[in-house]
């Protein structure tokens, strides 16, 4: 009996120890590091720095069902991060009550580079930004005071307040403040056009290389590198969609902006499909197509397109091997990012 006693005691401590060693040896909590090889954000971190705790409510507020007027819709369910946080598969994304947006939800990605948000540039600052779909009535349609009831009424979360802010107090400004820590730290910056291009023993292909030449030509006036956006607003000659959405004019009023959309990042295409603002083309050939000899002319066309792309097939096969390299598995299968870490 004792010798039992003794193997049961040893086998605790062995337990004991070996969690104690995992926990001395957890990671630390490293915030916001901006890549190598982007240029500085433009988000101010200095008033909203990113901690572990607000990180944490940022992520937790992020899939929060309650956030909707029935308690069914989360930003994480229009954002999916196995789509690079995309709604995939969907021309324009489904809110509540499965109600039909405009829109192709852009993704959640690298947003501390963004000088304005939404596809027309509506909303200046990333704090203000979740207020948008929340009060939408084809998104979450909830209003923000009914949002701050729930979270007072639910007991976890005045303790995540406060662990965030110093007190349990649930306010507009914590809850948009910590929604900005969480997404500030989403970044994709590790396809393998990156490691390319910070020298991490990866080199592209005969066709990879030949498609980065043609994207230099052709591509990079609007799709500036390394975030592959320029953040400007262009008519790119699609047309106008099935609702006649008018894009940036919505916002501005002025006419010189009727069916402009801001120049989207090419990074993670792989995972985003369909692409343009409502989601015509299901695949990028079809894109491809659509510059080379689809270009419709309009007032507002962007002069860089009047006469479409000259690709050639060859070229089309290049540029296509070369997006492919801007795919970050890295980034939707980061457990930071998830639901349930």
């Amino acid at each position: 009996m004792y010798r039992k006693h003794l193997i049961v005691l040893l086998c605790v401590n062995i337990i004991l120890f070996a969690c104690s060693r995992k926990n001395d040896t957890a990671p630390l909590f490293a915030g916001f590091q901006p890549p190598a090889n982007f240029p500085a954000p433009v988000y101010d971190l200095a008033k909203n720095p990113v901690t572990r705790e607000g990180f944490e409510l940022g992520r937790k507020l992020f899939y929060e069902p309650r956030m909707s007027r029935n308690n069914t819709i989360s930003c994480g369910d229009c954002h999916l991060q196995t789509s690079a946080f995309t709604h995939h598969g969907h021309d324009v994304s489904h809110g509540i009550d499965d109600r039909l947006g405009s829109r192709n939800a852009p993704p959640i990605m690298n947003l501390a580079w963004h000088p304005a948000f939404m596809l027309d540039g509506g909303i200046f600052d990333l704090d203000l930004q979740p207020i948008a779909p929340i009060m939408n009535p084809v998104e979450m349609d909830e209003t923000m005071e009914n949002v701050l009831q729930k979270l007072r009424g639910i007991p976890t979360y005045p303790e995540l307040f406060r662990k965030a802010f110093g007190t349990p107090e649930i306010t507009t400004a914590r809850l948009t403040k910590a929604m900005s820590q969480f997404m500030v730290m989403v970044v994709s910056s590790n396809s393998k056009y990156d490691r390319v291009m910070r020298g991490e023993g990866m080199q592209f292909t005969a066709a990879e290389s030949a498609g980065y030449k043609v994207f230099q030509q052709q591509c990079n006036s609007c799709h500036k590198e390394p975030l592959f956006s320029d953040f400007s607003y262009r008519n790119n000659g699609i047309g106008a969609g099935p609702n006649n959405d008018l894009g940036r004019y919505d916002i501005t009023l002025n006419a010189g902006d009727k069916y402009k959309f801001k120049v989207p990042s090419l990074r993670n295409l792989g995972f985003t499909a369909p692409y343009m603002h409502d989601g015509r083309f299901y695949a990028l050939a079809g894109v491809l197509d659509h510059y080379t000899h689809e270009v419709q002319d309009m007032p507002t066309l962007d002069p860089l397109l009047k006469n479409g792309l000259p690709l050639s097939a060859t070229d089309k096969e290049y540029l296509l091997a070369f997006l492919q390299t801007l795919n970050d598995t890295t980034f939707i299968n980061d457990r930071r990012f998830s639901e349930q870490p």
